[in-house]
Order: C-alpha cells, then sequence, then structure tokens
C-alpha cells in the first residue's frame, strides 16, 4: 500500500529535475520567463537555488509552491542510478527531461490513489484501489525509454472512474441516509476573487474549480473533492480542510492561511502561513 509520506520530495537525492525541465512565465507567480529544457538563471552548479531562502521575496512564489510527489529523487537514484544527471550528457539531456515529466505524472497519480485508500468511505474500492497503485508503481520502475515515450494522458484516464467514484462514495457520506452526493457541484466553474465566506461548500466537487485569490475563510471543505482546484492566492484561514478529497501540497502552498487553518494528516502547514 502507498503511503502519501513516501510521495514527499527530497531535493538532498535530486538533480533539480524541475528547475530545468519544465517551463515557466513571467507572473505574479515567477520574475522572469523560463522555456522547458533551460535552466533557471537562479540555479547553482551544485543542483541547489541561489535565492532559496528569499524565492518569494524574490518573485518566485511558484517555486515555493512546487511539489514533485516524489517523482525528483526517484528519476535520479532508481531510474538513472544516481549516476546520470542532464548535465552529463547534454544530447540525452532532452530525452531524460521527458522521462522526468513522465514520473512526475505518475507519482501524481500515486498520491490521489494514496489519499483514496486512507478514506474509510471508500473501503470497498481498497482492492482495487491497491491493484491500481502496484500496476502504477511498477511502471515507474521501468528503463528510461519506457518512460521517455509513455502516454500518461491514457493512464489518466484509466484511473479517472475509480477516483470518480471513490469521490461520490467520500461525498455521499454527509448525506442523508447516505444516499446520493449532496454536495454543491461547482467543477471547473471560475471563481476567481470570490467571497465565499458562509457558503456550503461541505461535499462540494471542486474538481478543476478556479479558486485563485477566493476568499474561503471559515468555510467547512470537509469531504469537498478538491482534484485540481486552483487555490493560487486564496485565503483560507480558519477554513476546514481536515477532511478535504484529492488536496495536494501544492495547492496549500499556493494559497494563504493561519495556525487554525485545520489540514489533512497527509499535508504540512506552509511556512508561509506563520
Amino acid at each position: 500500500m502507498i503511503e502519501p509520506e513516501s510521495l514527499r520530495p527530497d531535493c538532498a537525492h535530486c538533480v533539480a529535475w524541475c528547475c530545468t525541465a519544465l517551463s515557466f512565465s513571467r507572473s505574479a507567480e515567477f520574475a522572469f520567463d523560463k522555456p522547458v529544457g533551460i535552466p533557471c538563471r537562479n540555479l547553482l552548479a551544485d543542483f541547489s537555488c541561489g535565492i532559496h531562502a528569499t524565492l518569494r521575496r524574490d518573485g518566485m512564489k511558484g517555486c515555493t509552491s512546487f511539489d514533485c510527489f516524489g517523482a525528483g529523487q526517484k528519476v535520479t537514484q532508481l531510474t538513472f542510478g544516481g549516476r546520470q544527471n542532464w548535465r552529463g550528457d547534454p544530447t540525452r539531456a532532452p530525452a531524460m527531461f521527458r522521462v522526468f515529466r513522465a514520473m512526475l505524472d505518475l507519482h501524481e497519480i500515486l498520491w490521489y490513489l494514496a489519499l483514496a485508500r486512507q478514506t474509510p468511505q471508500a473501503s470497498v474500492l481498497w482492492p482495487e484501489i491497491d491493484e491500481v497503485a502496484e500496476w502504477i508503481e511498477e511502471v515507474t520502475r521501468q528503463p528510461s525509454e519506457t518512460l521517455e515515450s509513455l502516454d500518461t494522458l491514457w493512464m489518466n484516464s484509466q484511473i479517472t472512474p475509480l477516483l470518480d467514484a471513490v469521490s461520490d462514495l467520500v461525498r455521499a457520506d454527509g448525506a442523508p441516509e447516505h444516499g446520493a452526493p449532496s454536495g454543491q457541484d461547482l467543477s471547473g466553474q471560475d471563481l476567481t476573487g470570490a467571497d465565499l465566506r458562509g457558503t456550503d461548500l461541505a461535499g462540494a466537487r471542486l474538481r478543476g474549480t478556479t479558486l485563485t485569490a477566493a476568499d474561503l475563510r471559515g468555510v467547512d471543505l470537509s469531504r469537498a473533492d478538491l482534484l485540481g482546484a486552483d487555490l493560487r492566492g486564496a485565503r483560507l484561514d480558519d477554513a476546514d480542510l481536515s477532511e478535504a478529497l484529492f488536496a495536494t501540497q501544492m495547492q496549500l502552498n499556493s494559497a494563504n492561511g493561519n495556525p487554525q487553518t485545520r489540514l489533512p494528516r497527509s499535508l504540512l502547514r506552509p511556512g508561509h502561513w506563520g
């Protein structure tokens, strides 16, 4: 059984894939543009960040929000055996970057499966969750040539129905006599900057919902499905996410909260929350 704790990033055993293999654009999250495959200007020779202590102050909030779900150290230590890195062979670097991006997708899937395995409401699905997680874990251990050409979009499509079933069971837990999910369905909606204080979002379906800069102070998000929800700049002071479903560290890192914000046991309180 995959545990969420095993999917945390370990930068000390990585070679800064996220600082090179991924792209970002100048915005409120990043101070400059960086294309795929080009090392970040702040990356040092030892794969550490030259402004790590001041990233948020220097306009690189996006870096402090990012979470690779442990994919970085898996690619470094397992796929490439701790011996190869993208600096060692520039001709192989683009292929290595594709391997990392595939591993990132796989580890994100494993994260959602690990959370699903922790939900008692979905216990009837635990055997299937374990079987699928074992399959995905086995894929992560394939040679680099296999990972490089992997169709992770197809794999995601195979996992989605299972995650849907878990969501329905969890969200129905608060319904009368455990019937159909009773929470609001706001999936995919653009609620940028919305004042949602006092809104009943317990058991809500918020998949892919844009909640950028939304005011969620004091809101009950128990059993809410947050898969893919955009929480950048959202205010979560005093909110209850303790039983929120499919939440990620990246979502919390990009949001704002306080010591009274209740978090799922699998997630850490971001340092900038105070």
